[in-house]
């Protein structure tokens, strides 16, 4: 029979460590402390405090705690010294039909990684969804992160220790994570239709694979899910409503974008669309409505990649699409206008499409964090106080180009030198205020040799901040300091704003219910800013926002292959958007 949590609450203490034996491999002094922290509220409050016995034992215990693991395919495989679970784990991704080169690989691994880090290669070979990472994929994992650096590979050997221990305690409690599995599935599914035919991740506006992105959902939310209407809108966007008790009943706003950048990951933006659908499949097969109804946007453009524009399709619901933008071309000189024909749009019924915040309750979004706070905190979700505004600008520093041998150093006008002086003001200056970032992404040397001191150098400068004074004060700074530099230098400058969105508070009453929700999941309430752009910003401008981040797997890493979720994160993810739901129609 399963565990239970009602079982383990009430198991004194010697019990209590035997319930969980195995869960973290040859080290049951984890289990044995966390029994203090009894009763757990839910398995994620469980895992939690599992997970916090580790980070504060100490860095010895954490390193003793990564040396009692066995090295994958290893000599514990191979003279059948493994626990059972790990056995259980290394057979489920294959490790146990190794052929001789594949072994004489692993090894060869195993040895390098034990040498350059000093305990053996962890990671959780069941994988993001349970069910068993394939060969290639557990070699180029180890292959990647013998390149980490120590540290931040340490903080990733033991954030694989604990995701073992949640397959394990998974196990253990007969825990199946269904709406995670079908979210994640779903998100698979969508990864399946690109731009790219080498088999990167890029769907652009309205090429091919996002239309056929597009006809996917509104299937899915049509005829898996229950919405009462389904249909796609004048600028692509796919939109769904599930009917309250009362059809003309207010509605929640929901959702996010489908498009991607290129080279992307699979769930920026998209996740946003599937968690709020998995809660309507369930509410639908329950045949239950609530007092409000839930309106699903699959938003068709956000990433600004095809065309210069952004936000396309949020800025057409607040009814703030520029007209103007029809008349874009994209790389090969098509007008965004003849790209819509061409999809079956109308552009001329894009105004018609604009909410009237009269009939909605707030916007809120579930995305993925593409950050590092939560995965470097061990928690699986957080609430977001603020969407940062942003400012980002185009330079180009102009000296005089000269030969390098020969142009005495008190003698030069070195471009490139006076723009490696304001990187690292950028750096100081954004380091300076709580929540402030400064970035310059892009330095380029046109004609750059190597026997040539630099006579021009472009640059790209973003500047983000929860707040806007506080942006444009860090914005003006940075200028002002260009501006001396250049002076000192004897270059000259130029400095052009291309893009600014303003920030976006996450409006009181509704952080404060995705606060509960997540607190009903027996987790602790994480706060932080958002330091990437939404479509969320776009609806603030119109009716209250508010967003509750996923933590992303490998460092949090997002706008790249890399970028992961697990199906448990998911699953607290689904969860947290029904307790919304169920919260907010309890007060109506």
């Amino acid at each position: 029979m399963p565990l239970t949590l009602d079982e383990l609450n009430r198991a004194p203490a010697a019990e209590f460590a035997a319930l969980l034996a195995g869960t973290y491999e040859h080290s049951p002094w984890v289990v044995e402390r966390a029994f203090a922290a009894r009763p757990f509220a839910s398995l994620a409050a469980l895992k939690l405090a599992l997970v916090q016995v580790v980070r504060d034992a100490g860095a010895d215990a954490q390193l003793a705690l990564l040396r009692a693991h066995p090295e994958l395919a290893g000599r514990a495989m191979e003279h059948a010294a493994l626990t059972r679970e790990s056995t259980h784990e290394q057979a489920s991704a294959g490790l146990t039909r190794l052929t001789a080169d594949d072994l004489g690989k692993l090894r060869r691994l195993n040895a390098e990684y034990q040498a350059r880090f000093g305990f053996p290669f962890i990671l959780a070979v069941r994988g993001p969804r349970g069910q068993g990472l394939a060969k290639h994929e557990i070699i180029a994992t180890f292959e990647r992160r013998l390149n980490n650096h120590a540290d931040f590979e340490r903080a990733e050997a033991l954030r694989n220790v604990h995701r073992v221990a949640e397959l394990r305690i998974a196990e253990k409690f007969g825990h199946v994570p269904e709406r995670g599995n079908r979210v994640w599935d779903w998100a698979e599914a969508l990864a399946r239709d690109s731009d790219s035919a080498s088999g990167e991740l890029t769907v652009t506006y309205l090429t091919p694979a996002h239309r056929a992105v597009a006809q996917r959902l509104l299937h899915w939310m049509r005829d898996e899910c229950g919405f009462d209407e389904a249909g796609i809108d004048a600028v692509g966007n796919v939109v769904a409503v599930y009917h309250g008790t009362d059809a003309q009943a207010p509605r929640l706003l929901t959702g996010s974008h489908y498009d991607t950048v290129r080279n992307a990951g699979k769930y920026d933006g998209r996740l946003g669309i599937l968690a709020p659908m998995a809660c309507v499949r369930e509410l639908s097969r329950r045949r239950a409505r609530l007092p409000f109804g839930i309106e699903v946007v699959g938003f068709a453009e956000e990433e600004g990649q095809r065309y210069p524009a952004v936000f396309l399709g949020s800025s057409a619901l607040t009814g703030r699409f520029d007209a103007r933008w029809l008349e874009e071309r994209d790389a090969d000189g098509i007008a965004m206008r003849d790209a819509m024909a061409q999809a079956g749009l109308s552009p001329d019924d894009i105004p018609a499409i604009a909410r009237d915040p009269a009939r909605y309750l707030a916007f809120v979004e579930v995305h993925i964090e593409q950050g590092p706070v939560l995965t470097g905190a061990d928690l699986p979700l957080g609430v977001v106080t603020s969407i940062n505004g942003s400012v980002r600008y185009a330079g180009e520093i102009v000296g005089m180009a000269s030969h390098a041998g020969t142009t005495p150093m008190h003698d030069r006008r070195d471009a490139a030198a006076a723009a490696a002086e304001l990187v690292l003001f950028a750096e100081r200056r954004g380091a300076r205020d709580p929540d402030l970032v400064a970035t310059v992404g892009v330095l380029d040397v046109p004609n750059g040799s190597i026997n040539v001191v630099p006579g021009r150098c472009r640059f790209s400068l973003d500047v983000r901040a929860t707040t806007d004074a506080v942006r444009d004060a860090c914005a003006a700074d940075v200028e002002q300091e260009l501006a001396a530099i250049c002076a000192r230098r004897g270059v000259r400058f130029t400095l052009a704003r291309t893009m600014s969105a303003s920030a976006a508070r996450c409006a009181d009453a509704w952080r404060e219910r995705w606060e509960h929700a997540v607190a009903a999941l027996g987790l602790p309430i994480r706060r932080l800013p958002s330091g990437a752009g939404h479509d969320a910003m776009k609806l603030a401008e119109i009716m209250p926002q508010a967003m509750l981040f996923v933590r992303g797997q490998n460092g949090g890493i997002s706008h790249n292959p890399l970028e992961a979720i697990t199906n448990d994160d998911a699953e607290l993810a689904v969860q947290a958007f029904a307790s919304l739901l169920d919260g907010l129609a309890a007060r109506r």
